[in-house]
């Protein structure tokens, strides 16, 4: 996995000061993309375990709220697969006192608990440690500069635990 940018003090992708990831890599390709140099796969720095080790570091003031997964698309299934194990060591490292965003084109229900090109072997574990996902592509008919946290109206921002809780009552 690569990624463009590693955001050490980011207020605009989450509550709090906070950590951004933009990894690299989407084949939405949504018209108007904020970012759509992160397109390209193998866009910006290759991801290493020495990356684990700095995004570790820069959460650990206590000013820091939390991790934030942008990009490109963290929920590629091939991102999915590199992303996994950053989020377990900031969850093994910082328990809950630190919480993590994460961003995505997908819709939740239709492309991430259902089956898609998007749902892949780690999905549901990495669902597990994401504290709240903002799901949905940008539509630019829908931009709205007064949306916190996000870009258009269609876009939503799910507290993942209940969201899922709620969901699974509903869907058994």
């Amino acid at each position: 996995m690569y990624y463009g940018a590693i955001k050490t003090h980011d207020i605009a992708n989450g509550t709090g000061v906070r950590v951004s990831l933009f990894v690299s890599g989407c084949r939405r390709c949504c018209p108007e993309c904020f970012n759509p140099e992160t397109w390209a796969f193998d866009y910006g720095k290759l991801y290493t375990k020495e990356t684990t080790a700095y995004l570790l570091k820069c959460l650990s003031p206590v000013y820091i709220q939390g991790l934030t997964l942008i990009g490109g698309e963290p929920l590629e299934p091939e991102n999915q697969r590199e992303l996994l194990p950053l989020v377990r060591a900031v969850r093994e490292r910082f328990d809950k006192s630190k919480d993590i965003w994460c961003y995505t084109g997908c819709v939740l229900e239709d492309e991430l608990l259902s089956d898609s090109p998007y749902r892949c072997e780690v999905t549901d574990e990495l669902l597990s440690y994401i504290d709240v996902l903002v799901d949905g592509p940008f539509v630019e008919e829908e931009k709205s500069l007064a949306l916190a946290f996000r870009g258009s109206a269609n876009q939503r921002i799910l507290p993942l635990r209940e969201f899922l809780d709620t969901y699974d009552t509903y869907n058994k």
